[in-house]
Protein backbone atom coordinates (compact mmCIF):
# COMPACT_ATOMS: atom_id res chain seq x y z
CA UNK A 1 0.00 0.00 0.00
CA UNK A 2 1.61 3.38 -1.25
CA UNK A 3 1.16 5.66 1.86
CA UNK A 4 3.19 8.54 0.19
CA UNK A 5 0.22 9.73 -1.63
CA UNK A 6 -3.37 10.62 -0.40
CA UNK A 7 -6.26 11.05 -3.47
CA UNK A 8 -8.19 14.08 -2.79
CA UNK A 9 -11.87 14.21 -4.88
CA UNK A 10 -12.61 17.73 -6.40
CA UNK A 11 -16.61 17.45 -6.52
CA UNK A 12 -18.52 18.21 -9.47
CA UNK A 13 -19.76 21.32 -7.55
CA UNK A 14 -16.50 22.96 -6.65
CA UNK A 15 -16.42 25.33 -4.22
CA UNK A 16 -14.59 28.54 -5.58
CA UNK A 17 -12.39 31.52 -3.80
CA UNK A 18 -12.71 34.76 -5.75
CA UNK A 19 -10.22 37.22 -5.06
CA UNK A 20 -8.67 40.56 -6.40
CA UNK A 21 -6.40 42.90 -5.71
CA UNK A 22 -7.92 46.60 -5.96
CA UNK A 23 -6.82 47.29 -8.99
CA UNK A 24 -7.88 44.25 -10.77
CA UNK A 25 -11.72 43.68 -9.02
CA UNK A 26 -13.68 44.76 -11.69
CA UNK A 27 -11.84 42.37 -14.42
CA UNK A 28 -13.17 39.86 -11.79
CA UNK A 29 -16.62 40.99 -11.29
CA UNK A 30 -17.03 41.47 -15.31
CA UNK A 31 -15.70 38.09 -15.82
CA UNK A 32 -18.00 36.53 -13.03
CA UNK A 33 -20.95 38.06 -14.87
CA UNK A 34 -19.79 36.48 -18.30
CA UNK A 35 -19.62 32.74 -16.79
CA UNK A 36 -22.17 33.35 -14.51
CA UNK A 37 -23.84 30.40 -15.76
CA UNK A 38 -21.24 28.20 -14.99
CA UNK A 39 -20.47 29.95 -11.50
CA UNK A 40 -24.41 29.52 -10.41
CA UNK A 41 -23.32 25.96 -10.43
CA UNK A 42 -20.95 26.21 -7.87
CA UNK A 43 -19.95 27.23 -4.13
CA UNK A 44 -18.61 30.38 -4.07
CA UNK A 45 -16.78 32.62 -1.73
CA UNK A 46 -13.86 35.52 -1.79
CA UNK A 47 -12.26 38.03 0.42
CA UNK A 48 -13.87 41.13 1.84
CA UNK A 49 -14.87 43.92 -0.82
CA UNK A 50 -14.35 41.47 -3.62
CA UNK A 51 -16.62 39.08 -2.42
CA UNK A 52 -19.33 42.03 -1.66
CA UNK A 53 -19.04 43.83 -4.88
CA UNK A 54 -19.22 40.27 -7.06
CA UNK A 55 -22.48 39.70 -5.40
CA UNK A 56 -23.52 43.33 -5.12
CA UNK A 57 -23.28 43.45 -9.63
CA UNK A 58 -23.87 39.28 -10.83
CA UNK A 59 -26.51 38.66 -8.06
CA UNK A 60 -24.25 35.21 -7.82
CA UNK A 61 -24.35 34.47 -3.95
CA UNK A 62 -20.51 34.86 -2.47
CA UNK A 63 -19.58 33.78 1.13
CA UNK A 64 -17.50 36.78 1.99
CA UNK A 65 -14.11 36.64 4.58
CA UNK A 66 -12.18 39.38 5.70
CA UNK A 67 -10.29 41.30 3.21
CA UNK A 68 -7.12 39.94 2.24
CA UNK A 69 -4.93 42.43 4.76
CA UNK A 70 -6.70 41.48 7.18
CA UNK A 71 -6.94 37.92 6.97
CA UNK A 72 -8.81 37.29 4.44
CA UNK A 73 -6.46 35.31 2.14
CA UNK A 74 -5.07 33.18 5.26
CA UNK A 75 -9.11 32.42 5.64
CA UNK A 76 -9.04 31.38 2.11
CA UNK A 77 -5.82 29.63 2.31
CA UNK A 78 -6.96 27.40 5.64
CA UNK A 79 -10.16 26.29 3.85
CA UNK A 80 -7.79 25.07 1.16
CA UNK A 81 -6.31 22.23 3.78
CA UNK A 82 -9.36 21.80 5.23
CA UNK A 83 -10.29 20.66 1.99
CA UNK A 84 -13.56 23.29 1.88
CA UNK A 85 -12.09 25.51 -1.03
CA UNK A 86 -10.70 23.60 -4.21
CA UNK A 87 -10.75 25.83 -7.40
CA UNK A 88 -8.98 29.78 -6.65
CA UNK A 89 -9.58 32.69 -9.13
CA UNK A 90 -7.35 35.14 -7.73
CA UNK A 91 -7.40 38.09 -10.29
CA UNK A 92 -3.53 39.94 -9.17
CA UNK A 93 -2.33 43.14 -9.64
CA UNK A 94 1.70 42.21 -11.08
CA UNK A 95 2.05 46.14 -11.35
CA UNK A 96 0.92 47.19 -7.71
CA UNK A 97 3.37 46.32 -4.56
CA UNK A 98 0.42 44.77 -2.09
CA UNK A 99 0.98 45.51 1.73
CA UNK A 100 -0.01 41.78 2.18
CA UNK A 101 1.95 39.99 -0.16
CA UNK A 102 3.47 37.75 2.17
CA UNK A 103 -0.26 36.82 3.10
CA UNK A 104 -0.97 36.60 -0.59
CA UNK A 105 2.26 34.45 -1.56
CA UNK A 106 1.10 31.98 1.47
CA UNK A 107 -2.20 31.07 -0.16
CA UNK A 108 -0.45 30.66 -3.63
CA UNK A 109 1.75 28.09 -1.89
CA UNK A 110 -0.78 26.57 0.17
CA UNK A 111 -2.48 25.81 -3.15
CA UNK A 112 0.02 24.28 -5.08
CA UNK A 113 0.69 22.41 -2.10
CA UNK A 114 -2.96 21.37 -2.18
CA UNK A 115 -2.89 20.64 -5.61
CA UNK A 116 -5.92 22.58 -6.38
CA UNK A 117 -6.19 25.11 -9.56
CA UNK A 118 -5.67 28.50 -9.30
CA UNK A 119 -6.05 30.94 -12.19
CA UNK A 120 -4.06 34.60 -11.16
CA UNK A 121 -5.45 35.77 -14.82
CA UNK A 122 -8.37 36.20 -17.21
CA UNK A 123 -6.75 33.83 -19.57
CA UNK A 124 -5.83 31.12 -17.29
CA UNK A 125 -9.39 31.13 -15.54
CA UNK A 126 -11.40 31.20 -18.76
CA UNK A 127 -9.22 27.90 -19.61
CA UNK A 128 -9.98 26.58 -16.17
CA UNK A 129 -13.86 27.49 -16.21
CA UNK A 130 -14.31 26.22 -19.50
CA UNK A 131 -12.67 22.90 -19.20
CA UNK A 132 -14.64 19.78 -19.04
CA UNK A 133 -13.37 18.71 -15.74
CA UNK A 134 -15.72 21.84 -14.68
CA UNK A 135 -18.69 19.36 -15.06
CA UNK A 136 -17.06 16.61 -13.13
CA UNK A 137 -15.74 14.87 -10.16
CA UNK A 138 -11.52 15.30 -10.30
CA UNK A 139 -9.40 12.71 -8.47
CA UNK A 140 -5.61 13.85 -7.58
CA UNK A 141 -2.89 13.32 -5.37
CA UNK A 142 -0.94 15.04 -2.56
CA UNK A 143 1.38 14.56 -0.84
CA UNK A 144 0.19 12.53 2.38
CA UNK A 145 2.20 14.96 4.84
CA UNK A 146 0.97 13.23 8.35
CA UNK A 147 2.90 10.36 6.77
CA UNK A 148 5.98 12.42 5.73
CA UNK A 149 6.45 13.55 9.14
CA UNK A 150 6.42 9.64 10.84
CA UNK A 151 8.82 9.06 8.12
CA UNK A 152 11.12 11.78 9.24
CA UNK A 153 10.48 11.35 13.05
CA UNK A 154 11.09 7.51 12.59
CA UNK A 155 14.81 8.54 10.47
CA UNK A 156 15.71 10.59 13.35
CA UNK A 157 15.12 7.56 16.31
CA UNK A 158 16.69 5.17 13.60
CA UNK A 159 20.21 7.92 13.48
CA UNK A 160 20.10 8.63 17.38
CA UNK A 161 20.17 4.39 18.04
CA UNK A 162 23.31 3.99 15.89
Amino acid sequence: MNTEFITFTIEKQKTIALIAHDGKKEELIEWCAENQDILKNHFLCGTGTTARLVAEKTGLPVKGYNSGPLGGDQQIGAKIVEGTINFVVFFSDPLESQPHDPDVKALLRIAQVYDIPIANNRATADFLIHSELMNQEYEHNIINFKQKIIDRINDRNQLGNQ
